[in-house]
């Protein structure tokens, strides 16, 4: 029995800030495409794993709402939520069934249609990914969290605002070209220094709006497949060579490292060993950069620089698309937005098209191998996947 697994097939809808269809809707843009792209029909999905946080979800069990509206019953469906991470973990669990021999080709489905809820709500059900005993009844939300963890960052290896708003700017210079995305205009240091600028308003130091991403409605859908059915259907699958996950303890005060995100390294550590690869092997990345301090710490965290130097590779543009290692060439979750279960498929549908040479202005040159990075929580869960041709 053949272990090898690959993707042959991603999708994507347009990440917005408001989506006026329904749920359903949203979830067909994705899956659509991603059939579409694999040259199969739906019949041949024999499972699906369906990818989102239920606090945002109105709809009580949406895995099994969504296949009927797909047409995939009587097929088994799993329901799969990590947080952030839930379409990455998705993936980890579509590569089980199929390794496993119980399936041969499974539609990893993710989605988020957060406008449903005020923004209030939202940020409310946010700081409940806390331990709702010990942190969030204290009013501890997301922004706040990374704060801590870019205060850190600072005083230990001197990194400053300026270092984390030449993210955001990489973030808008591919965000302009990319028609998925949310934000597509320019972003300049001027706006981080002019104090009119909506952009240099504090949200928690020293963390300001240009620092964070946006909420969005969305869906992804990448189609797994075992070895025997990729290569029937498919002329270029991309192969998932390496899976890492971890997790860290949900309370702050039990973790020994705020300059970095444990279960990241973990995951990473884990990725690159399955792969049989290390960070120098990497041609192209997509890291969960929700605020600009995460993507400085997915630098050091995955290997692409030492503990503290992270700064250097932005300062240097060395993670910009002709840089030594391009990381978030679509915009990141800064450009594009963050619809939570449909992040991670958004980020593995960047580095398949990449390795295929299909990502249009966007692409890098000839990349063999691409990461994903895709953090669930405040560093809760950790996942890391390397995918090749």
């Amino acid at each position: 029995m053949s272990k090898k697994v690959g993707i042959i097939g991603v999708g994507q809808s347009k990440f917005v800030r408001r989506y006026e269809g329904s749920l359903k809707e949203l979830v067909f843009e994705g899956f659509k495409e991603a059939v579409q792209d694999a040259k199969i029909s739906s019949n041949e999905i024999d499972a699906t794993v369906v990818c989102s946080a239920p606090e945002y979800d109105k709809q009580r069990s949406p895995a099994g709402v969504i296949v009927e509206y797909l047409g995939l019953n009587p097929k088994p469906t799993f329901y799969c939520e990590t947080l952030c991470s839930s379409s990455s973990m998705g993936l980890r669990l579509a590569y089980s069934l199929i390794a496993s021999g119980l399936h041969k080709c499974v539609a990893v489905i993710g989605f988020q249609k957060m406008s449903e809820i005020t923004s209030k709500e939202s940020q409310e059900r946010m700081g409940r990914g806390a331990d709702i005993q010990w942190e969030s009844p204290f009013g501890t939300m997301m922004p706040a969290y990374y704060a801590m963890y870019a205060r850190a960052h600072m005083e230990k290896y001197g990194t400053t605002e300026d270092d984390l708003a030449l993210i955001r700017i990489k973030s808008s210079t591919y965000g302009q070209i990319n028609d998925r995305a949310v934000f597509r205009k320019e972003v300049t240091m001027e706006m981080f220094k002019d104090p009119e600028s909506p952009f240099a308003g504090p949200v928690a130091s020293p963390l300001r709006v240009g620092d964070c991403c946006a909420n969005a409605d969305g869906s992804s859908c990448v189609i797994v497949a075992s070895e025997d059915f990729a290569k029937t259907v498919s002329d270029k699958p991309v192969w998932i060579l390496g899976l890492g996950a971890a997790t860290e303890p949900v309370n702050l005060a039990n973790r020994n490292l705020f300059t970095g995100l444990n279960a990241a390294k973990l995951a990473a550590k884990q990725a690159y060993e399955m792969a049989g690869v290390g960070p120098d092997d990497i041609d192209v990345a997509e890291v969960h950069d929700c605020f600009t301090i995460a993507e400085m710490m997915a630098y050091e965290n995955l290997g692409f620089a030492k503990e503290g130097e992270g700064k250097y590779l932005i300062r240097e543009k060395q993670t910009y698309k002709d840089g030594k290692i391009p990381v978030n060439i679509d915009g990141g979750l800064l450009s594009k937005g963050h619809p939570i279960g449909a992040t991670g498929g958004s980020q593995i549908r960047t580095i398949v098209l990449q390795l295929r040479g299909e990502a249009g202005d966007m692409q890098v040159k000839d990349p063999k191998i691409g990461l994903v990075h895709n953090i669930g929580g405040v560093g809760l869960y950790g996942n890391v996947t390397i995918l090749g041709i």
